[in-house]
C-alpha cells in the first residue's frame, strides 16, 4: 500500500473541509494505483516446509541472470497466496488487472526489482505466449512438473505440494517450457513417498451377478443391441460391455449368440468406420477381437476381417513430433487411433489373448502413460505431458502388463497405487481428489488386485459393491445412487464373478448353482428422458444468481474483487441469449456494457477493448459488437464506440516487427492472441454486413487451417490442432460462405466428429473438456443431420458434468465444483445455436434497476462442492490460453471505503455535524 506523509504548512492550524477531502481522495488513488502489484508477505523459513508439511514454491529469475528462489508457506491455501506468502511479489496487467501476473520479484534478488521489466514489456496486455510467466506444479512424492491449465488462485493446495513459475514460452498444453529443475530438486525435506494404507476393513459380500445380467438383458433393443441414449441407433460400445457381462455371468447362452451375431454383423459400422480399406478404429477391433477371443470364436475372421492382423498391421512408428503426417497416433507404439490408455491396453490383450505377440513398443507405451505415483492416466498423453491417473485405467493396465510379462516395475507401482487410494470400506474414488466411491473405478481395481494376488483388497472392493447393487440388479455411477445405469453394471459384474478379460471365457453352466436370487418382475422402463442434455433452467438460474452476477450487471475477475471480467460477462450474455429464458437478466447485462456502465474500480467496457487507444484489441471489440448484433443493438453505437469502424481499423495490413507485437499477420486484427479472437471478430464484421473489409480476415483464417482440418489455439500457429479453435473457426467460416469456406468447414467437421471421446466429450486444455464439448456441439450443429449422434453424446456428457446448483464442472476428472467460464459454455453451447447466427428479442422487457451494493460475500466454491459461485474463473476473454492468476482484493476495498470515509467525516467535522455514518 501507499503511504501518505503528514505535511502541515503551519503550528496549530487544522486542515480546512476541502484539504482533508482532497487529502483523503489522494490517499484513496495511492492505494488505487498500487492495486495491480502486489507485495509479499513475511516467508516462513524455508526449513520449516516438509514433504508432509506447508508448500514450495520456486521461480526461476535465470532469464534474468538471476537464480532459482524458493519460498515457504507452512499454511497453504491457494497457489497465488502461496506465491506471496513465500515473499514474492507480482504485478498483473492492466487489462485483466492482478489476476494475470506479468511481473514476479523477489527481495533477495536485485533489491526486489520485478521481471520482465517495463522496458521489455509494458503489462497493458496478456503477454504473448512466447514470453509470460508459465506456472507449473507437482504433487506431493510426484517428481515431474504438470502444466497448469487453471490460475494459481483456483489451485487448492494440500501440504507437499510444489510449484514453480518459470519465464519464456509455451504452448497451450504445456509440451514446451518445462522448468529445468525438478520438483525433489526444490522440495523441502526430501521427496518421502507415502506408503499405501493399511488392508481394508470393509465388510465382505457377494455380488448377485444373475440379477445384474437379468438387469442388462432388460436393456436391449430386439435382445441383441444397447440402443444409444433410448434412440434406434446402436451404443456398441455398451453393447460389447453388456456381451462381457453375460459370458461372466451365464456363460454361453441364446442371449449372448445373438449380441455377438448382431455385433458380427456391424463390424464394419463399428470398428471400420473410415472404410474397410482404412486403418479401424482400435479401440473398437480390440472390443470385438476380446468377444470373439470369450466366446470361443476366430477374431481373424470376425465380422468379414481380421480383427488381430489389421491391428497388428497399424502400430504407429513416429508420432507428431517426427514432423511428418501421423494421422490418429499420438506416439511412437500407440494403435493408430486408439486415443485412450483403455482402447491401447485392450489391443495389446487382444494380440495376447490371440496368441499373437504385441510389438514391443505398443507395450512399452502402456507404462509411459504411468504417473509418478504409479497410477495411469486415461489418456494417451506425450512425455511430459500432464498426468494424472484414475483407478479403473491403472487397473486395466495393471492387468495388460501384468499378462504381458516384461514390466514388473510398473506393475508394482500400479499395485501400489490402488492400494494408496482404497478406501478403508473397500471402494475407489473415479479420479484424483474425490471422496466418493466409484463403481466402476472400483470393479476394474478388484479385477487387478484379484489377479495380482491382493486378495483381501480385491474381496473388501466386491463387498463394498455388494452393498451398491439396486433393487433391480443393476449398479449406479457412485455410491448412493438410485438409478442403475449401463456403464457401470458390466465391470461390476465381472469382479462379482471373480474374473476379467484377461481370463474370461464362456463355459457350460453348471445346472447344479441355483441362481442367487429370481429375476425381477418389474423391467425398468427404457423410455428416455425427453431431453437428455443439461438442465438449461438450472443453468441459466446459477449464471445469474446474486452469488455470480454482480449488482445484475457482470461477473467479477474473481472472488473478493469488484473488477469486472467483461469478456466473461459477454460469454454469460451469450448463454442467456440463447436459451432466452431470462431475457431480463439479459437486458440488465446488455444495459449496463451499452451505457458505459462501471465496475467496482470505475472501468466500463471501453476499457477492456481498448477501443480508440494504442492498445486496440481487435478480438475483444469483436466480442461486444458481436453481442450488440445477437440482441439487436447497434455495433456502431453501442457503449458509446463505433465498433465496426474500430474492428476495420484493427485489421492488420502487415505484421509487425518487433517489439510491437500488434499485429500477427496480414489478415489479423491487433492484439488477437488466438484463432478464438480471430473468429469473433470476423463475425462480427460479417453479421454488420462489413464484407469488404472482412476479406483479408477471412483468408487469414482460411490460412490457418491445417492439413487435417483442424485449426491451432495461437496466433501466430502453433501447429496443435484444437477442438475449440476448430468449433469457432468454423461458425465464422459457415458465415462467410463461399465455396473455399463450405469445403473447409466439411473438413473440418469431419476432423471434430472423429475426436469426440468414448464418454461422449471433447478434449480440451483441461482435459475432457465441458467448454470443448459445448464448442463442438455448436460446430456440428452446422451440419445437424450427419451429426446427430455424435450431438447427442456430447449434450449427454454436458448433463453428466452438471451440478445440482447448476454450474458445471471444468472437465470430467480434476478438481470440481462449478466454474462459471465452463458453465458459460456448456449452457449457451448445448443450445447448438451458432455465434453467427444467435439472434435474441429483446423488445418488451424493461430496464433492470440497479442494485444497491450489497454487504454480503459471495458464495465461493470449495473443490468437490458444487454450490453456487464463481468457481475460480480466470481472468480473460474466451479461449483465454495462458495460465492465469486470481486475487482477493477485499482488504483493500475495505480500506479504499475507509480512506472514503475518514476524508467525508473531516468535512463533516469541519462543518460541525456530528452522527453521519459512511456508506456500507
Amino acid at each position: 500500500m501507499g503511504t501518505v506523509e503528514r505535511r502541515d504548512g503551519r503550528i496549530g492550524t487544522r486542515p480546512g473541509p476541502l484539504a482533508a477531502l482532497v487529502s483523503a481522495l489522494l490517499v484513496l488513488l495511492a492505494a488505487c494505483m498500487t492495486f495491480l502489484t502486489t507485495t509479499p508477505a513475511v516467508a516462513d523459513p524455508i526449513g520449516d516446509c516438509t514433504a508432509t508439511r506447508g508448500a514450495v514454491v520456486a521461480v526461476d529469475f535465470g532469464p534474468f541472470a538471476g537464480k532459482v528462489e524458493r519460498g515457504c508457506d507452512t499454511t497453504p491455501t491457494t497457489g497465488y497466496d502461496l506465491l506471496h506468502e513465500a515473499g514474492f511479489s507480482t504485478t498483473g496487467t492492466q487489462h485483466d488487472g492482478p489476476a494475470f501476473i506479468c511481473r514476479i520479484g523477489y527481495g533477495a534478488f536485485n533489491s526486489g526489482t520485478q521481471y520482465p521489466t517495463p522496458d521489455k514489456e509494458s503489462c497493458v496486455l496478456t503477454p504473448p505466449a512466447t514470453a509470460y510467466w508459465s506456472y507449473w506444479t507437482a504433487a506431493p512424492g510426484q517428481d515431474t512438473w504438470s502444466y497448469s491449465q487453471y490460475g494459481a488462485m483456483d489451485r487448492k493446495l494440500k501440504d507437499g505440494d510444489v510449484d514453480a513459475w518459470v519465464y519464456g514460452g509455451t504452448d497451450i498444453g504445456g509440451s514446451t517450457g518445462k522448468p529445468t529443475f525438478s520438483p525433489d530438486d526444490v522440495r523441502a525435506g526430501g521427496t518421502g513417498t507415502p506408503h499405501p494404507g493399511g488392508t481394508p476393513t470393509g465388510a465382505p459380500g457377494d455380488i448377485d451377478v444373475t440379477a445384474a445380467a437379468s438387469w442388462l438383458t432388460s436393456q436391449l433393443t430386439d435382445g441383441e443391441r444397447v440402443g444409444d441414449d433410448g434412440a434406434d441407433t446402436p451404443n456398441y460400445l455398451l453393447t460389447t460391455e453388456t456381451a462381457y457381462a453375460l459370458a461372466a455371468a451365464n456363460g454361453s447362452s441364446a442371449a449372448l449368440d445373438k449380441i455377438t451375431a448382431f455385433l458380427a454383423a456391424h463390424t464394419d459400422d463399428y470398428a471400420y468406420p473410415a472404410g474397410g480399406t482404412e486403418a479401424p478404429d482400435a479401440t473398437a477391433a480390440a472390443r470385438l477381437a476380446l468377444l470373439a477371443e470369450v466366446t470361443e470364436s476366430d477374431p481373424t475372421k470376425f465380422g468379414g476381417h481380421d480383427l488381430i492382423g489389421d491391428l497388428a498391421a497399424n502400430v504407429c512408428a513416429a508420432g507428431p513430433e517426427s514432423g511428418e503426417p501421423t494421422p490418429g497416433c499420438t506416439a511412437k507404439g500407440d494403435f493408430r487411433n486408439a486415443t485412450y490408455t483403455d482402447g491401447q491396453a485392450l489391443s495389446v490383450l487382444a494380440l495376447l489373448r490371440a496368441g499373437t505377440t504385441p510389438p514391443a513398443d505398443t507395450v512399452a507405451r502402456l507404462t509411459q502413460v504411468q504417473c509418478a505415483d504409479g497410477g495411469v492416466t486415461s489418456i494417451l498423453i506425450r512425455t511430459g505431458e500432464f498426468c494424472d491417473g484414475d483407478p479403473a485405467t491403472t487397473g486395466l493396465v495393471a492387468l495388460v502388463l501384468h499378462t504381458a510379462g516384461g514390466h514388473e516395475d510398473a506393475v508394482a507401482k500400479a499395485r501400489a497405487y490402488l492400494g494408496k487410494v482404497q478406501r478403508a470400506d473397500g471402494a475407489f474414488p473415479g479420479y484424483t481428489g474425490s471422496t466418493t466411491g466409484s463403481v466402476a473405478a472400483t470393479a476394474y481395481a478388484a479385477e487387478a488386485l484379484r489377479a495380482l494376488g491382493d486378495t483381501g483388497r480385491a474381496d473388501s472392493a466386491v463387498g463394498w459393491l455388494s452393498r451398491q447393487q439396486l433393487d433391480g440388479g443393476g449398479f449406479g455411477f457412485e455410491e448412493g445412487a438410485t438409478d442403475p445405469a449401463l456403464y457401470p453394471t458390466p465391470p461390476a459384474v465381472l469382479a462379482g464373478a471373480g474374473t476379467s478379460l484377461v481370463t474370461l471365457t464362456t463355459k457350460p453352466a453348471d445346472p447344479t448353482d441355483p441362481p442367487t436370487s429370481e429375476p425381477p418382475t418389474t423391467q425398468p422402463s427404457t423410455t428416455p428422458s425427453p431431453d437428455d442434455g443439461p438442465d438449461l433452467k438450472k443453468g441459466v438460474a446459477y449464471l445469474t444468481s446474486a452469488a455470480n452476477l454482480q449488482q445484475g450487471q457482470y461477473y467479477s475477475a474473481g472472488p473478493g474483487t469488484s473488477r469486472a471480467d467483461f469478456g466473461l460477462t459477454i460469454d454469460g450474455a451469450y448463454a442467456l441469449a440463447a436459451t432466452g429464458l431470462n431475457n431480463a437478466e439479459l437486458r440488465g447485462i446488455v444495459d449496463f456494457l451499452d451505457q458505459g456502465g462501471k465496475d467496482g474500480e470505475g472501468r466500463t467496457v471501453n476499457d477492456w477493448t481498448g477501443t480508440g487507444t494504442a492498445y486496440a484489441a481487435g478480438g475483444s471489440i469483436g466480442k461486444t459488437a458481436l453481442l450488440a448484433e445477437v440482441v439487436g443493438r447497434d455495433p456502431r453505437d453501442f457503449g458509446g464506440k463505433d465498433l465496426i469502424a474500430a474492428l476495420d481499423k484493427a485489421v492488420c495490413a502487415k505484421p509487425s516487427t518487433a517489439p510491437d507485437r500488434s499485429c500477427a499477420a496480414k489478415g489479423a486484427y491487433t492484439y488477437a492472441p488466438s484463432v478464438f479472437a480471430q473468429s469473433l471478430a470476423l463475425m462480427a464484421q460479417l453479421r454488420a454486413d462489413d464484407k469488404t473489409a472482412a476479406e483479408r480476415p477471412i483468408a487469414y483464417l482460411e490460412s490457418l487451417q491445417q492439413d487435417n482440418g483442424a485449426w491451432p489455439s495461437l496466433i501466430p500457429s502453433t501447429k496443435d490442432s484444437d477442438v475449440d479453435s476448430t468449433a469457432i473457426a468454423v461458425m465464422a467460416l459457415d458465415l462467410a460462405g463461399g465455396d473455399k469456406a463450405e469445403r473447409a468447414v466439411a473438413k473440418a467437421l469431419g476432423w471434430l466428429a472423429s475426436r469426440q471421446l468414448s464418454d461422449g466429450g471433447f478434449p480440451g486444455a483441461a482435459g475432457d473438456s465441458v467448454n470443448s464439448a459445448a464448442l463442438a456441439v455448436q460446430g456440428l450443429s452446422l451440419d445437424a443431420g450427419k451429426y446427430a449422434q455424435q450431438i447427442t453424446r456430447a449434450r449427454k456428457f454436458l448433463a453428466g458434468q452438471q451440478n445440482s446448483d447448476g454450474g458445471f464442472n471444468v472437465a470430467k476428472g480434476g478438481q470440481r465444483g462449478s466454474d462459471l467460464r465452463a458453465s458459460t459454455q456448456a449452457v449457451g453451447g448445448s443450445t447448438g445455436i451458432s455465434f453467427g447466427t444467435l439472434i435474441r428479442d429483446l423488445s418488451g422487457t424493461s430496464p433492470q434497476p440497479t442494485p444497491s451494493v450489497s454487504a454480503s460475500a459471495p458464495d465461493i466454491v470449495t473443490p468437490g462442492g458444487d454450490t453456487g459461485g464463481t468457481g475460480g474463473s480466470t481472468a480473460g476473454s474466451g479461449g483465454g490460453v495462458l495460465a492465469s492468476t486470481g486475487v482477493q482484493v477485499g482488504t483493500l476495498t475495505g480500506i479504499a471505503a475507509l480512506l472514503v470515509l475518514v476524508g467525508w467525516r473531516t468535512v463533516v467535522g469541519a462543518r460541525r455535524r456530528t452522527g453521519v455514518r459512511g456508506p456500507r
